[in-house]
């Protein structure tokens, strides 16, 4: 039978989750959470903008969705800037015995070395309680940093470094928090935004470091090394999440690094502008307005670049969708997964099975 499935908000990335979960052929969505008043009673369908019903309507009464015993929960709410109470939510939901995708909070794409260990401790026994599974993943932190660059040092002869850059334009990426008070764009220039606050970095995207140093094999030097260019606006600027008057963070490039012996080995790299003729000294996409590059330094030199952009041209738009599809993929293998937190390490294969367009949405599946 199909895998029936609970959806965990219906913002940015969870509208096109909702839209995935109703397109996959292996599973059925059967409630979804929102935390609006006025979502509250809406059909699904709605809410995805879909433009049809799926006869399942939203609620906020937990107690409610979790009585459902569905095989697995898409959890795509906004984590960061509430990291406890999310990873309480999640271990809540291992207790119940439910699997669980989500796309935060990123630090359990790979926590080992980066949490207390005490904390992954306290997930993983919800996990062996419930008999479940969790996997945190997306696309940064998530594939274009984790399987992506892990897959290219396959054909490697010898690795220098392994390079995972993001570089993007986030002038239409709407999350006013992030922009605004995470990474502080549209803030003065002598303030430091959350993200920027030294370790933080190292907690946020440290996870993609060490899970590649985990699946290469390499023992990192303590701690990681973080570097920060930031640079202010020279006239105003627009988004559509933060204004940015002139001399405020308009642009931000950032490093955070894994060492051998004194050596960088393992770098992930963030180029972000505001506006597209900001800094054209710095890496640039090769085309469009954002990019994902790999580079695999040593014999031979190797480098992916990795582009996106939904149907309307916005790689924003499809950046919100390939997160969200990453995970909607990955649930039948991590319903079949041994109990516990996987990685990217420990999963098999995933594919957008069944997803070929023009394939009718099969009632059951197979064994």
């Amino acid at each position: 039978m199909s895998l029936r499935v609970v959806e965990w908000s219906t913002g940015t990335v969870g509208k096109h989750a909702i839209a995935g979960i109703d397109a996959h052929p292996d599973l059925e969505l059967v409630g979804v959470w929102v935390s609006d008043p006025a979502k509250v009673g809406r059909d699904a369908g709605e809410l995805a903008g879909l433009g049809r019903e799926l006869g399942v309507v939203a609620t906020s009464d937990v107690d409610e969705l979790l009585a459902l015993a569905p095989d697995c929960i898409v959890h795509t709410a906004m984590t960061d800037d509430r990291v406890v109470e999310s990873i309480n939510d999640l271990t809540r939901f291992l207790d119940a015995g439910i699997n669980v995708v989500s796309s935060g909070p990123v630090v359990l794409q790979f926590p080992h070395g980066i949490l207390p260990a005490s904390m992954v401790e306290q997930v993983e026994a919800a996990a062996a309680r419930g008999g479940a599974t969790l996997h945190v993943n997306g696309i940064d932190p998530g594939f274009a940093n984790d399987v992506l660059p892990l897959s290219m040092t396959s054909l490697a002869q010898r690795i220098d470094e392994v390079r995972c850059m993001e570089i993007a334009d986030y002038s239409t990426y709407y999350q006013p928090v992030v922009m605004r008070d995470l990474f502080g764009f549209g803030q003065p220039m002598d303030s430091t935004p959350l993200l920027l606050t030294p370790g933080v970095l190292s907690m946020a995207w440290g996870s993609v470091v060490r899970q590649l140093a985990a699946g290469l094999g390499i023992t990192l030097d303590e701690p990681l090394v973080e570097r920060v260019e930031r640079v202010a606006a020279d006239r105003d600027y627009s988004t559509v999440s933060v204004e940015i008057p002139q001399g405020t963070m308009a642009a931000l490039r950032f490093e955070v690094a894994g060492q051998v012996d004194g050596t960088d080995r393992i770098v992930l790299e963030h180029v972000t502008r505001t506006h597209p003729d900001q800094c054209p000294e710095w890496p640039k996409p090769a085309e469009g307005d954002g990019s994902y590059r790999i580079v695999v330094s040593g014999e031979p030199q190797m480098q992916v670049e990795f582009t996106h952009h939904g149907e309307n041209g916005d790689h924003n738009v499809s950046g919100m969708i390939v997160t969200a599809m990453r995970l909607v993929n990955a649930v039948p293998a991590v319903v079949a997964a041994s109990a516990g937190l996987a990685t990217a390490l420990d999963l098999p294969l995933v594919t957008g099975r069944g997803l070929v367009a023009g394939q009718p949405k099969a009632v059951t599946v197979g064994a």
